[in-house]
């Protein structure tokens, strides 16, 4: 009797060891599936792409997914000098989530980026945006550096009026 007890218990350590991580890694990809698929969501109606996706905004949206959030060299010209839409794409492959976080949250970034929106965003928001840009891998090539007022672009821009005084 000892050894047919033995042999039940074996059979249930088995199952358990075999099946227990298969149900842990289902419920754990599919929440990591849900956050991509949230990332998504964020990143198509608050406007990353219209900046961040060379010819998103010109072209109604008609841009492939994979082209997306590669930067871009249409720049931004005002008081504060030109701005290039970085390539988030290669930008979140060097930088942690917790990284992520804190520059969402704490640095300094010129115009046009909607530093309030971006502020004002959860933490779970900013995190599913985050890997959902990892999601879509590295690609692209650098943006253009910022240029300081007086520099000339090289390039096309898009030109900000000085403000009211």
């Amino acid at each position: 009797m000892a050894t047919k007890r033995l042999d039940w218990m074996g059979v249930v350590a088995v199952v358990i060891g075999v099946c227990a991580p298969a149900v842990w890694a289902a419920k754990h990809d599919n929440t990591a599936l849900k956050s991509v698929e949230r990332g998504r969501y964020l990143v198509k109606i608050t406007g990353c792409n219209d900046c961040h996706t060379p010819g998103f905004a010109m072209s109604g949206g008609q841009v492939a997914e994979k082209q997306w959030l590669i930067g871009d060299s249409l720049g931004w010209r005002g008081p504060w000098g030109t701005t290039y839409p970085s390539n988030l794409r290669r930008y979140v492959q060097g930088v942690s989530e917790g990284d992520w976080l804190k520059v969402a949250r704490t640095a300094e970034l010129r115009p046009p980026m909607p530093v309030p929106s971006l502020r004002a965003m959860s933490d779970a928001d900013l995190k599913a945006i985050y890997r959902y840009i990892r999601y879509l891998g590295p690609a692209g090539s650098t943006a253009p550096a910022y240029q300081p007022p007086g520099e000339e672009p090289k390039g096309p821009v898009v030109l900000f009026p000085s403000p009211p005084q």
